[in-house]
């Protein structure tokens, strides 16, 4: 038998064993064949494999670095990177960040095709699980070509499964891979077998089921609306669809924001997809930063452990300093903190002291405004104390000066320390160095909600219909405030205000680059709140650029064309 080589690149390793009842979990077991798929336990074993192949997305430092950095929200940190971010000449068709995510899409895909291709002849399995089964695959294939169509635009539709190299290729038109996507969705919506929502009985985390797709048929309506390939209809089917998961999934918001992103509740009922992370290492890997590890929790982590009576620890987290937040971001978008309770539930502002050893001690003259009870030569406080504090407005350089524990106002953030956004944070791996085995949320009803408004605002609905489904959003984060009528707006002024409410909901859940691109307003944006980019970004930064990997393997029939203004 041969093994599968997937689409000019490399071969897939990938195979699983049925998952368990608890969750989706896969097994490294041996390599995918067309004969292996034709059994029953292959092809259950190759829809584990396209599940498993999500946790090579999601989750991952490659993924993080193409939707969250180099935006409107973050911009690079200490350890960050010099090209992609920035937009500068040293972002280049080389960039390997960018082949990973264009090669783990068609590497899955490929799986993805081996299950609804070789369905048909498979046998031992009723045909109520088998088409769930294939409608799954629809679901994640539907997922992996919509990230391929946003980065890439124009991209190679492989509809049938590879076993063999292929040395020529062609993209096909925005407007083709855009009705294949939808089609799968449709297809698997209408499939009796798939499960109506993630709480349905019988349904495993991270399991694809109906609501889900519904959600991502939404977006994707939403996007091409935008596009090239826009129709008439995609503003309308937009909302239809989003209002369809809002009014039957049996999902609805929780109660409080800071309790969507708590850990251990990633399956709360506001939760329509996670992709799963294995406590397994060995599946994981192959280090702390790339293959199939979730490094969410690292990436925004600033160097507290460098500030007095600090030292790292697993609580806090390691010290990735990838990306910070931009001053528009933690000073405009979350501006108002009096009804609005997402600043303070999204970005870590405190650090409470545990070292001992560096904790700092008063010197004499004691400044003024120095606390009663300060003593020249006492420490300033003691482990468990506050030894960080960013109170988010300015303060003077006296009370600075005067302060008990390091007191930064926004004007004194830098590129190593920042509020330091939240959302991944795993405070229960057994080593400071472990990745998150936390499941990532992909998909959840908020946002469902956001769609609507934009949807609705659009001209997919009415300016009623945009309002009720953008105040549903804010009025649930006034919470606990009991007045949550505070946070109703009674007009959208512009598509730039549903923006900044998804940044305020949404910031760092892998979404803002395509979205920007989505509505346009990558450059514009960029140009207004991003300092290090804004002399960089150009129109062509829409689309990211072809792998040269790609360009280069294409070597029977026509030159594989890239994208303009990339070289």
């Amino acid at each position: 038998m041969k093994k599968i080589t997937i689409f000019l690149l490399g071969c897939l390793l990938v195979a699983g064993v049925p998952g368990c009842k608890k969750a989706l979990t896969e097994e490294p077991h041996s390599i995918l064949t067309p004969e292996f798929f034709r059994t029953t336990q292959g092809f259950k074993k190759g829809l584990d494999a396209a599940y498993a192949g999500t946790r090579m997305l999601w989750g991952t430092q490659n993924l993080f670095t193409m939707t969250v950095v180099g935006t409107d929200e973050f911009f690079t940190g200490k350890d960050g990177n010099n090209d992609i971010n920035k937009y500068n000449s040293n972002y280049n068709t080389s960039n390997g960040t960018v082949a990973a995510i264009w090669k783990e899409c068609y590497t899955n895909i490929n799986t993805c095709n081996g299950i609804i291709e070789n369905a048909p002849v498979v046998t031992g399995i009723d045909e109520l699980t088998k088409g769930r089964m294939v409608a799954e695959a629809k679901f994640l294939r539907a997922n992996l070509y919509f990230l391929l169509l946003q980065f890439w635009g124009d991209v190679t539709l492989n509809k049938s499964f590879q076993t063999e190299a292929i040395t020529s290729a062609t993209r096909s038109p925005l407007a083709e891979v855009y009705d294949f996507i939808i089609a799968d969705l449709n297809e698997a919506i209408a499939t009796p077998g798939l499960y109506a929502g993630p709480k349905t009985a019988g349904v495993r985390p991270g399991q694809a089921n109906k609501a889900a797709s519904q959600h991502v048929l939404a977006k994707v309506y939403l996007a091409r609306a935008g596009s090239a390939a826009k129709k008439s209809t995609d503003y309308t089917n937009a909302y239809t669809t989003a209002m369809e998961v809002i009014n039957t999934s049996g999902l609805s918001l929780l109660p409080d924001f800071a309790q969507v992103y708590a850990e251990g509740n990633e399956g709360s009922n506001e939760v329509l997809w996670t992709v799963q992370h294995t406590p397994n290492l060995a599946y994981n890997g192959p280090n702390n930063s790339g293959g199939a590890d979730n490094v969410l929790n690292h990436m925004w982590v600033p160097q507290y452990e460098l500030q007095p009576g600090m030292q790292r620890d697993v609580f806090y987290g390691r010290p990735y300093i990838r990306c910070v937040p931009t001053p528009w971001l933690t000073g405009t978008a979350f501006a108002e903190r009096v009804n609005d309770t997402r600043y303070q539930k999204t970005f870590q502002t405190v650090w409470y002291s545990n070292n001992a050893a560096s904790i700092p001690l008063w010197t004499a003259p004691l400044p003024p405004g120095a606390p009663a009870n300060a003593v020249v030569g006492q420490p300033k406080y003691k482990v468990g104390d506050t030894a960080i504090y960013m109170p988010g407005v300015e303060v003077s350089n006296a009370k600075i000066a005067a302060s008990r524990y390091l007191l930064i106002p926004p004007r004194n953030y830098t590129i190593s320390l920042s509020p330091y956004m939240q959302k991944y944070n795993d405070t229960k791996r057994a080593d400071l160095n472990y990745p998150s085995i936390r499941p990532v949320i992909v998909y959840r009803l908020a946002e469902t909600y956001l769609i609507a408004a934009e949807a609705a605002f659009m001209g997919g609905s009415s300016p009623a219909d945009a309002l009720k489904n953008l105040n549903v959003v804010r009025r649930r984060a006034a919470f606990p405030n009991a007045n949550t009528q505070s946070m109703e707006v009674n007009s959208i002024p512009g598509l730039d205000f549903i923006l900044d409410e998804r940044s305020r909901e949404l910031c760092g859940e892998q979404l803002r680059w395509l979205d920007l691109v989505r509505t346009n307003k990558l450059e514009s944006r960029l140009k207004l709140y991003n300092e290090e980019a804004k002399g960089n970004v150009k129109p062509f930064h829409n689309l990211r650029p072809i792998p040269q990997s790609q360009i280069d393997a294409t070597t029977t029939g026509p030159r594989y064309p890239q994208n303009p203004g990339w070289f």
